[in-house]
């Protein structure tokens, strides 16, 4: 079985696992407060360039979300995002369980627009009866977004100058960051996001790692006692250093640029030949996720050798599957798909 299902199905960079082999015996104090979470923290403070930047590792996306999130909202608030958003749809609850309502807007490609976060808050306050109703106390988007698609440099700036007009922190998911700063058009650089959000997260697990994500805040006011938020929503490793150790790596020689545009190299061969053979998307291809209107037809035929995601119907006779290339997939394996299809 060649799988194809999502983009953490492999282990870890070899860089990586060649590291935890030579680290392995040294001991150093837990919890993220070791020399290597340090130095990893430099480099990623060093690639965004802001050196005053607060940087955590946490073990993973769903972690990292809920906490961000957590921390920032007061107990009326909740966080504003597309109602295709990941902490929508495919986090089952988790930011509700900290007690915290997401605030879906409509989207029909994964993003949303400043107009609409604008929109939102404008009516909420027009309310007569707001006071009922749960505040929007934040604004959560993720790049790539859950529909393999991009945001602009310009959409971006347009959603943090609306944030900051109503007092939004914006948070910025970044569980494919990699993916989406590699992809064929895109304009934004690591270093916006540091400039055009108050805080957001590296993805380490679909993008090399075995698990971790580097969070990134940038608001001074969201800084205090985050640490605190890591250890009660559980995503504080006690043997920290785990992480810093595959972000060193990951940011040292250009591995987290290299290995995702490997990711999209791949995707983009699929995709021409998806193309070329007659194939619609449902999302235009931009990163290394692939929304493809398949003949049910073809379905039985396909899952007999390859391992795929089933997004939903496209129509009477076709559903869309989803794709995922990774910094690990082979070429060969892409060439399988492509003759079988």
């Amino acid at each position: 079985m060649i799988r194809f299902d999502s983009d953490y199905t492999e282990g870890m960079h070899p860089a990586i696992l060649q590291a935890l082999l030579e680290t392995n015996d040294e001991q150093t104090i837990g919890y993220g407060e070791d020399p290597h979470c340090e130095h990893a923290r430099q480099l990623i403070r060093q690639a965004v360039q802001c050196e005053t930047a607060d940087v955590h590792f946490l073990v993973g996306g769903t972690q990292a979300n809920t906490t961000v999130i957590a921390s920032i909202l007061k107990s009326y608030q909740g966080v504003l995002c597309a109602g295709t958003g990941h902490i929508n749809c495919h986090e089952t609850g988790a930011v509700e369980a900290t007690g915290h309502k997401v605030l879906p807007l409509a989207s029909a490609d994964g993003t949303i627009t400043a107009a609409q976060v604008d929109a939102y808050v404008s009516a909420h306050y027009a309310d007569g009866s707001h006071e009922h109703i749960v505040q929007p106390g934040m604004v959560y988007i993720s790049f790539p977004t859950e529909n393999g698609t991009l945001y602009t440099r310009a959409q971006l700036m347009d959603l943090y100058a609306v944030c900051q007009k109503r007092g939004l922190p914006l948070f910025v998911d970044g569980a494919r960051l990699g993916y989406g700063l590699a992809a064929a058009g895109n304009d934004i650089s690591l270093a916006d996001f540091a400039r055009f959000s108050d805080v957001f997260y590296i993805g380490g697990t679909k993008v090399g790692a075995l698990m971790g994500e580097a969070v990134v805040i940038v608001n001074e006011k969201l800084k205090p006692d985050f640490r605190y938020n890591i250890k009660q929503r559980g995503g504080m490793l006690a043997k920290g250093r785990f992480l810093g150790i595959q972000f060193e790596q990951l940011f040292q020689n250009d591995l987290y640029q290299t290995i995702s545009r490997h990711a999209i190299d791949l995707a983009a061969l699929l995709k021409d030949a998806l193309t070329a053979k007659g194939y619609t998307f449902r999302y235009e291809p931009q990163t290394n996720q692939l929304f493809v209107n398949m003949p049910d037809a073809k379905l039985p035929q396909l899952q007999q050798d390859f391992a795929f995601s089933i997004w939903g119907r496209a129509d009477d006779t076709h559903t869309t599957v989803r794709f995922c290339t990774s910094w690990a997939t082979k070429e060969d394996n892409v060439k399988a798909l492509i003759a079988s299809l």
